[in-house]
């Protein structure tokens, strides 16, 4: 076997742990890179592959510095920054096939913060002790596996060394499963929403059927984070934006946010971008007790126990719209936008009877075209539909937009 397995963390406080994580691996016939980032005294009998003065120098410091001036939290922040930066250059210098690390909530942020450096589909594991809390801070929008370590991490007994065995078991699974070849069709991102579903399942079987791989990503933040990086890393050629809500979410304070570099990554670089305002009508919270007070006196929809939607304003509507062109008009590749004028949402809509659904509001989202062709571009496209986001007919015009622009 030659897969190279990649072990990170502090050996000099956890060098007992860490001595028989090592030694499991090499037991499951993996070939071990060790990197330290313990700042004290050096282990006494793991001799790693990269020594912790390194990595603190990768950071901006030198160990000694760190040793004496006795700052557990610059130590953790510069550790963390050493540790990104060399385990990267390593991968792309010389490459390994998984990693693995362990830590409280200080070694999980240095471990963690190398691992989301790594490429997609690389195997990662941190055993943590914080692996049962909130561990977004420490994921992002990486694919690093949290397993937790159930009793702390401070010296071996009969649970923990069932856990190491656990974690390792669990890589080794990972890395015995043959890999499939990279798909030679190009690949397009679609963003989706419950409320748009109908639409981007359409849109994927058409993009599919002409020979394109389809790659959905869920609007909830980390959905929209994670399709843009994999934009820049030039994993992508083109998206059809279908559901831009998670623009919703950061104007009124919502929980599914991607931030303020929402709908940059297509235009910086260069891909084809269809932008529709799937879901605009609608900003998330969690459960209704989570809603701040300033909006009691709005329109609200409990979709589970634990998002409550609530529909957005003409005036939010208009401020988005405007967002939106001046993204837009920084675009470097083809842009063009697609309007449902019968609503952007399966709530924002009308029934077959002609009953209009909870969150309809034609001036809301007249309001989002007006402000958009205020600032828009006057070359840049905008394709209005007499129909609602989810019929048939919709997505069929996005797909015939969007492959004119491929």
């Amino acid at each position: 076997m030659n897969q190279r397995v990649l072990v990170i963390g502090a050996f000099d406080t956890k060098e007992e742990e860490y001595a028989f994580l090592i030694g499991l691996i090499e037991r499951a016939g993996f070939r071990v890179v060790t990197v330290n980032t313990g700042v004290m005294t050096p282990p006494t009998h793991i001799k790693a592959n990269v020594e912790a003065a390194i990595v603190a120098q990768a950071g901006g410091t030198d160990i000694d510095t760190l040793r004496n001036a006795n700052d557990r939290g610059k130590a953790i922040e510069v550790m963390s920054i050493g540790a990104a930066r060399v385990v990267n250059d390593l991968f792309r210098e010389e490459g390994f096939d998984g990693v693995i690390g362990m830590g409280g909530s200080a070694g999980t942020n240095v471990v963690t913060s190398a691992m989301r450096v790594l490429p997609y589909g690389l195997p990662k594991i941190c055993v943590s002790t914080i692996a049962s809390a909130n561990v977004s801070p420490y994921v992002g929008i990486s694919d690093i596996v949290m397993f937790p370590s159930l009793t702390d991490i401070a010296g071996l007994n009969s649970i923990s060394r069932n856990v190491l065995r656990n974690a390792v078991g669990a890589l080794a699974g990972m890395l015995a499963v043959p890999r499939e070849a990279e798909s030679t069709r190009p690949a397009i991102a679609l963003s989706m929403f419950g409320n748009t579903t109908p639409c981007v399942d359409a849109c994927r079987q058409m993009l599919e059927d002409r020979g394109y791989e389809a790659l959905v990503f869920h609007a909830t933040g980390a959905g929209g984070k994670t399709m843009e990086k994999l934009i820049r890393e030039g994993r992508i050629r083109g998206l059809l934006d279908i559901t831009t809500t998670e623009w919703a979410d950061e104007i009124c304070g919502g929980i599914f946010s991607a931030g303020a570099e929402r709908l940059d990554a297509p235009g910086q670089a260069g891909v084809p971008h269809l932008i529709a305002p799937g879901c605009l009508d609608m900003c998330n919270f969690g459960s209704p007790e989570t809603v701040p007070s300033r909006y009691r006196d709005r329109l609200f929809y409990k979709w589970n126990p634990n998002v409550t939607l609530m529909r957005t304003t003409p005036e939010e509507n208009r401020e988005m719209g405007v967002l939106f062109a001046d993204k837009a008009n920084r675009s470097k590749g083809k842009t063009a936008f697609i309007i449902p004028t019968r609503g952007f949402s399966m709530l924002d809509s009308v029934n077959e009877k002609g009953e209009p659904q909870l969150f309809w509001n034609p001036e809301a989202n007249e309001a989002f075209v007006e402000g958009l062709k205020s600032r828009l571009k006057p070359e840049i496209e905008v394709v209005e539909v007499e129909a609602n986001i989810n019929d048939p007919v919709f997505a069929a015009k996005a797909v015939e937009l969007f492959l004119q622009m491929m």
